[in-house]
């Protein structure tokens, strides 16, 4: 079938009916064990495999680099990430800007110089499975991007920086 339709259309119909599953709320999977990841990866393996026409014991890495497919766990910091400057600029739902809090409006750390900054807090919590929700897991993968990619306005040109970010912190580390 792949030799039918060729690569390009083969790469659509796997983007549009797995890699779409693949993503559907994978922000819910941030901060799980890479065995818990593990299977999800492979998934996302054998569809670059499939794709690249490899062999089961090849290297998938430059399949993933070929169609500029990031590793699951940095898709979901891209996912927790895109959402952010919609918080940060106040045009996200208020539900999600509810849940967050500034640096810069904390009352003990107004005269810091970490209040000039971008920066959240994320929420405190002992549980693992706190460590999930989006209060803690977005604002934590928020902080962690360079301030640069955290000061740009235009959101297209964020997601752009964002992935190009993400694809050299995965594939040259």
């Amino acid at each position: 079938m792949r030799s039918i339709l060729g690569a390009k259309i083969t790469t659509g119909l796997v983007s549009a009916f797995i890699l779409s599953r693949l993503d559907y709320c994978n922000a819910v999977l941030a901060h799980l064990p890479v065995c818990t990841m593990a299977p999800l990866q492979r998934v996302q393996n054998a569809i670059a495999g499939f794709i690249k026409d490899l062999h089961p014991r090849d290297q998938v890495t430059s399949a993933l680099w070929d169609l500029h497919w990031l590793p699951i766990q940095h898709r979901i910091t891209y996912k927790l990430c895109v959402f952010m400057p919609l918080v940060n600029t106040g045009s996200s739902p208020s539900y999600l800007s509810s849940l967050m809090t500034a640096t810069a409006n904390m009352l003990f750390q107004k005269q810091l110089r970490s209040a000039d900054t971008n920066c959240y807090e994320p929420l405190t919590t002992r549980l693992k499975f706190g460590k999930r929700c989006f209060s803690h897991a977005g604002p934590k993968a928020w902080n962690e991007l360079p301030t640069k990619l955290q000061g740009l306005m235009d959101h297209r040109a964020f997601k752009c920086k964002l992935k190009t970010f993400l694809f050299e912190l995965a594939f040259t580390t």
